[in-house]
């Protein structure tokens, strides 16, 4: 039994750019300033020179972006400061000094891969019988960096996905601060290993709710012997990095969702946001939004991180901790267990394991829920997504890696109020990359972030090679009837 594709697919598409500010040089040794001296070279030029050159910039820009001239704007009003010239600079030089410091990336210049579908936001002007779907997809670019983007889909009553068209020029959210709970900030001081006596002392005068301000308004008031000591100043920059590491990023509700991309904001996340597993989530209250964790990589490690949304406009990104929020690959249930979030993992890098957490947030490994067993999951095992609530069980698609580093796709199906134990299991792969699978930006990998239920029907995007995503298929009955019974594999957490 494998899953059926249909003749639905999305390519990498490197005109899908944004433009962003750019600084020549960034990160390079230098003994002079190439900032200042790219700025006079600008200043430098006549008047008839810029004037021409700004309109030809804010011509060319405005064919790929929106608000060209007001973007150009932004980027100059950064370097402001740094221009030592007497009376104002006129609107042809803001441009063309703005131009010289704004860089487009291809978001997506080199693959688009690793989908995560949910249902949408909005459900309107739709037949009876079909569905809007959501999918968040992998971007990569230049570097090898790794973005957030989006596109949309509908499920039509006879069984056909079908991709609508990908919304350009892209759209970048506003960046803005958000809050900690004290105790979240605790912990991730301690996750980090930056618990030390000062930065136990400084919690204490914290309040419950803390943003940037309230953490430097406490800094402040540090005894002078204390905060002058040595080995003060690496928690103190710590805390600081902590409570940036977290923000809102809000998008125009005018942006189509295919338009819109999170591109890394923290450093913890600026060598990429991996593979996220989106899901609609019900809270207590009965209130639905949507949760995602994803991976970030700052060049050297790798950690789990939580998006909350509640219409996938506006997004808050904050960091997750504790013993169950290590390594790649978390995905959330869509609901509370007993009052408690739960989440799949692979704490140890090869194992699918279980977390719980009672604010979604701080989170303990609860144990190994399944471990490698058949010949094509020798390697580690993982999941493909959100857990699937179904009459028998919580459903998951899984991704084994065997031989030659080829993933394929699995199952299993875990109990439904003890989702550590695992009641059924795929003995072969449901899809591997056979044939025109194989191949790609990354070899012999299917590999998909999260399916989508609709009519009966399972319908799974497949990330393949990490290069481009096919749609795949197959009905729910079909894939559960199917499932090896395993009673002997469960085990507890």
């Amino acid at each position: 039994m494998t899953l059926r594709e249909h003749d639905a697919r999305l390519e990498h598409d490197p005109a899908r750019v944004v433009a962003r500010f750019f600084l020549p040089g960034d990160g390079l040794p230098s003994s002079h300033s190439r900032v200042a001296q790219i700025i006079e070279r600008v200043l430098a030029a006549p008047r008839a020179q810029i004037e021409q050159k700004a309109a030809e910039l804010v011509a060319d820009l405005s064919t790929r972006h929106a608000d060209a001239a007001q973007l150009l704007v932004d980027n100059a009003t950064a370097l402001i400061s740094r221009v030592y010239v007497a009376g104002e600079l006129t609107e042809a030089q803001t441009l063309v000094l703005g131009a010289t410091f704004t860089a487009e990336y291809a978001v997506e210049g080199a693959a688009l891969c690793n989908p995560s579908a949910v249902e949408h936001p909005s459900q309107e002007g739709l037949e009876p019988g079909q569905l809007r779907v959501a999918i968040a997809t992998r971007c990569i670019g230049e570097g090898h960096i790794s973005s957030i983007g989006f596109a949309e889909a509908v499920i039509d009553e006879s069984g056909v996905w079908t991709f609508a068209p990908r919304a350009r020029p892209l759209t970048l959210p506003r960046i803005l601060g958000t809050d900690w709970s004290r105790d979240h900030f605790g912990r991730a001081l301690e996750h980090d290993g930056h618990l030390d006596d000062l930065t136990d002392a400084l919690l204490s005068t914290l309040p419950e709710r803390l943003t940037a301000p309230e953490l430097e308004a406490a800094l402040l008031e540090l005894p002078g012997q204390l905060a002058a000591r040595p080995d003060s100043r690496e928690p103190v920059r710590a805390m600081r990095d902590m409570i940036a590491s977290t923000y809102r990023a809000e998008f125009p509700r005018h942006a189509p969702l295919s338009g819109r991309v999170l591109l890394p904001v923290a450093a913890e996340e600026n060598h990429g946001m991996e593979d996220a597993r989106f899901v609609r989530f019900t809270d207590s209250d009965g209130i639905a939004g949507y949760r995602a964790t994803y991976t970030a990589y700052d060049g050297r490690a790798i950690a789990p991180r939580l998006i909350t949304s509640p219409d996938l406009v506006d997004f808050t990104i904050h960091r997750l901790t504790g013993s169950g929020a290590h390594n790649k690959g978390m995905a959330l249930f869509p609901r509370l267990i007993g009052q408690h979030h739960f989440a799949l993992s692979r704490t140890d890098g090869e194992n699918i394991s279980l977390a719980r957490s009672s604010d979604g947030v701080i989170w303990e490994d609860r144990g190994i829920v399944h471990r490698p067993t058949e010949q094509w999951e020798l390697v580690q095992l993982g999941n493909c997504g959100a857990p699937i609530e179904t009459g028998g069980g919580w459903l998951v698609l899984t991704h084994g890696v065997g031989p030659l580093r080829t993933y394929s796709l699995g199952a299993i199906l875990l109990d439904l109020d003890d989702p550590s134990r695992v009641i059924a299991r795929s003995a072969e792969p449901l899809l591997g990359p056979a044939g025109d699978l194989a191949d790609g930006y990354v070899p012999r990998v299917v590999y998909s972030c999260g399916p989508i239920v609709h009519g009966g029907t399972l319908w799974v995007p497949v990330g393949v090679g990490d290069s481009h995503i096919r749609m795949f298929s197959i009905a729910m009955d079909e894939l559960l009837d199917s499932l090896l019974r395993t009673p002997s594999l469960s085990s507890s957490g």
